[in-house]
């Protein structure tokens, strides 16, 4: 009887042995058809395969290939390339103004001091706590239109951004390229290597596509926010706006939340105007007035050089101005500036009109 029983027990054990074994066979099997399954989906459309983003201070790639595969974001892409020393957190109660500032006839006023300044937030007058001149490097995005309504003005899009990085550009400056197409991206990463970015600049296809320029924009923003210096970004294009998911009123606001300064080269606007033209024309200039930026339309290879020559005079002579906002404007909202020459009746001050106060964090920091 006991042998019946122990050969009883091991008939019921191995039955539950190959129920187990078929139960995992099956849920195994599952499991590979659903990957299986997840395999055939259409994989998402990218940008043709590249090398990789280029460093700051790398030599250029002898060979010549399309522009780099796309970051995961702006934020993320910033984060790998940003070195240390260029990533500041000061107290958010400081609030930076750079201006430009000319006489009636579009000369650099220099020698300026801090009297000479008036500052006027919101309707009230307030102080200014410091002023320097443009010592401070620059840190800018060109948005480079890659769309298919730039076909006409192709080569002279690409020449004028040529020009821009050897007018503009200094030893201690840096620059980011982004394509601006239907699904902008970023063509080439912060560096301060003038060859490869006019070589990223001049690997650039025929154009096609939508114009996504909001939405660059606001990439664009985005990427420049981590790093020390002034935040410029440089349009390319005609300014023609059709693919975005953004408006022009979140555009316009997040580019002054991140504090950047706008300068607009827009080039194949001269050819005969159109109602769509006129109204990009508009938005861009409204773009470049608000940040304290400015707007061209070169319609030669003069007007080019001399535009280039203004944006860089703009930079090269801009006075800093520190502002220190009291505790209860950390608001998390948008305050109206002010900024004129009171010593001087032939000032004309070029200069953001409007910064966002960002709320104090739990730690008391924030990042400008």
């Amino acid at each position: 009887m006991t042998s019946a029983f122990r050969r009883g027990a091991e008939s019921f054990i191995k039955i539950v042995f190959i129920a187990l074994v078929l139960t995992f066979a099956a849920a195994l099997s599952a499991s590979v058809a659903a990957q299986s399954g997840r395999l055939k989906d259409p994989k998402p459309k990218t940008k043709p395969s590249q090398g990789p983003i280029a460093q700051p201070g790398r030599p250029p790639n002898s060979q010549k290939s399309p522009p780099p595969v796309p970051p995961p974001g702006p934020k993320s892409e910033a984060s790998e390339h940003v070195d240390p020393a260029d990533v500041i957190h000061v107290s958010s109660n400081l609030v930076p103004i750079p201006a430009s500032v000319v006489d009636t006839s579009g000369r650099a006023i220099s020698g300026l001091k801090l009297e000479d300044f008036e500052l006027w937030v919101d309707g009230q007058l307030k102080s200014i706590s410091d002023i320097t001149r443009a010592e401070l490097p620059v840190r800018m995005a060109m948005l480079f239109d890659n769309s298919g309504s730039t076909l006409f003005a192709r080569e002279f899009e690409k020449q004028a951004a040529i020009h821009f990085f050897r007018k503009v550009m200094r030893a201690s400056d840096g620059a980011a390229i982004y394509s601006v197409e239907t699904d902008p991206y970023l063509a080439q990463a912060m560096t301060s290597d003038i060859r490869r970015l006019e070589a990223t600049i001049s690997s650039f296809g025929k154009p096609e596509g939508g114009t996504s320029l909001f939405d660059a924009i606001i990439d664009a923003a985005a990427y420049l926010r981590p790093y020390l210096g002034r935040r410029v970004i440089v349009i390319v294009s005609d300014g023609i706006e059709t693919t975005s998911r953004a408006d022009f009123e979140t555009t316009l606001l997040r580019v002054l939340s991140d504090d950047c300064q706008v300068f607009v080269v827009q080039t194949g606007l001269y050819e005969g105007a159109n109602l769509r033209a006129l109204a990009a024309e508009r938005r861009m200039e409204q773009l470049a007035v608000q940040t304290g930026g400015a707007a061209f339309i070169p319609k030669t290879t003069a007007d080019l050089e001399a535009a280039f020559k203004q944006v860089a005079a703009d930079l090269a002579q801009q006075y800093v101005l520190s502002y220190y906002q009291s505790e209860a404007q950390r608001d998390g909202r948008y305050h109206v500036i002010d900024l004129q020459v009171k010593s001087r009746k032939d000032a004309r001050v070029r200069a953001r009109k409007v910064y966002y106060s960002r709320k104090r964090s739990g730690a008391g920091w924030s990042d400008w």
